[in-house]
């Protein structure tokens, strides 16, 4: 598959072979909900999960006298430990899901923190919390690997299962298929609520990143072994696989595609971030810390060991993508020239990054208890948002960019308002 073309399209090497020929335009929610009807599912045995004890750094990088400046609107309170998850309801962008340290999640209203319902029954820290793509099912998942789906109108537990221990899950962009990475190096898919169930089966090492690609057909998977893989998702086979020297040197953290699925990118500990062809499964570039302006001489050495890969992602309006690292550089990459574009720092590590939909605005959440918005144009800051008195450990922002809910290290999911001038 091939970028766009237009101004500021990335271009590919010419002796690349064609391998498909794909029909313009994507394919409707009733083309990509009858491929998945087409999957052959097999019935799969559960895993005994192994009990794993979550540890976190207590306060990170939290400055003295934080809880002072409070700029949410509303706080969800009903958890008793850090809040590691949550995610937006796709179709209205009125109910939240968190899942925390405490064994519990807890489906809530955005607009005053009222409590929908909870997600009962998990006995270990609930570290991934989403709702399918029309809002139909929520589906909580523990470190243990206990997955279970609610339905959210009825407020039911309707399909539950045991994985080895979970380390990332997300659902199909259109169909009610599910889709999770365990430390076994496996990734499972399961149709919902039939609860119909396909293994790939990856090298044995923790499946640590997982993304399924806009086309719905297909999903990369990314290792603790530094590779990467990209499976077919209707036949269960492995398309690409980038490993050794394509592949990255310590294990992955993240995956992101852009909006048509044409290009991957990876993020890794040994602080690289791979642009690839999905077609292709080619290395196109490689962006690299080292290559950056060189940092303060003191601790040095230090920092390059500490430092990794934490969140990246695409732009959907200009050819940018933007890479968050451990040190608290946030880097705005030009993918048309494949060069750094500008760097933007931090005092304290990023968690996690996120494009609005149709802007050239990235935010960040860091250690340091902060949300900011940035112009990825100028590289400028356009506005931070306080109120945690610990770590933003997760984030989600609505459709239209007027609302951020966080979670963090303090017990406490927020919601901020985001006033833009521009808007």
């Amino acid at each position: 598959m091939e970028p766009a073309e237009g101004p500021g399209a990335l271009g590919f090497h010419g002796d690349e072979e064609i391998i498909e020929v794909v029909e313009l335009g994507p394919p409707g929610p009733d083309d990509l909900a009858d491929e998945m009807e087409d999957v052959d599912f097999d019935e799969e045995g559960a895993e005994e999960p192994d009990a794993e004890a979550w540890e976190t750094e207590d306060d990170e990088g939290v400055e003295d006298g934080m809880e002072a400046q409070d700029d949410s609107e509303v706080t969800f309170s009903l958890h008793s430990a850090s809040v590691f998850c949550v995610s937006l309801d796709p179709k209205t962008n009125t109910l939240a899901v968190t899942g925390g340290e405490d064994d519990k999640a807890f489906v809530w209203r955005v607009s005053d923190g009222e409590l929908l319902f909870e997600c009962s029954g998990h006995k270990d820290s609930v570290t991934c919390a989403g709702f399918s793509h029309d809002s139909v099912f929520v589906a909580t998942g523990d470190m243990s690997g206990l997955i279970k789906v609610w339905r959210v109108e009825s407020k039911e537990e309707v399909w539950s299962f045991e994985v080895g221990d979970l380390e990332w899950m997300e659902w199909h962009p259109q169909a009610h298929v599910l889709l999770a990475g365990t430390a076994d190096g496996n990734s499972w898919m399961w149709k919902i609520p039939s609860g119909d169930c396909k293994t790939f089966q990856g090298p044995a090492c923790p499946a640590t990143c997982g993304r399924i690609l806009p086309d719905g057909k297909r999903a990369v998977v990314g290792y603790e072994d530094g590779t990467m893989r990209i499976w077919d998702l209707k036949q269960g086979t492995s398309l690409h696989v980038l490993k050794g020297q394509d592949g990255h040197q310590d294990p992955l953290t993240c995956v992101a595609s852009n909006q048509d699925g044409s290009l991957i990118m990876t993020g890794s500990v040994d602080c690289h971030a791979k642009l690839i062809n999905s077609a292709t499964g080619k290395v196109v570039c490689v962006f690299k810390m080292e290559s950056m302006a060189p940092k303060a001489p003191a601790g040095e050495g230090e920092e390059a060991e500490s430092n990794s890969v934490e969140s990246l992602g695409f732009c959907n309006v200009m050819p940018l993508a933007a890479v968050g690292y451990l040190d608290g550089t946030l880097a705005i990459y030009d993918l048309s020239t494949q060069s750094l574009r500008h760097k933007c720092q931090h005092e304290s590590g990023i968690v996690q990054l996120l494009w609005e939909e149709s802007s050239a605005v990235v935010y960040t959440c860091s250690l340091d208890g902060a949300v900011r918005l940035w112009d990825a144009r100028s590289g400028k800051m356009i506005s931070e948002y306080r109120g945690h008195s610990a770590e933003i450990l997760d984030f989600a922002v609505n459709k239209d960019a007027s609302i951020v809910v966080t979670t963090s290290g303090d017990h406490q999911a927020k919601v901020f308002c985001v006033q833009r001038p521009d808007r």
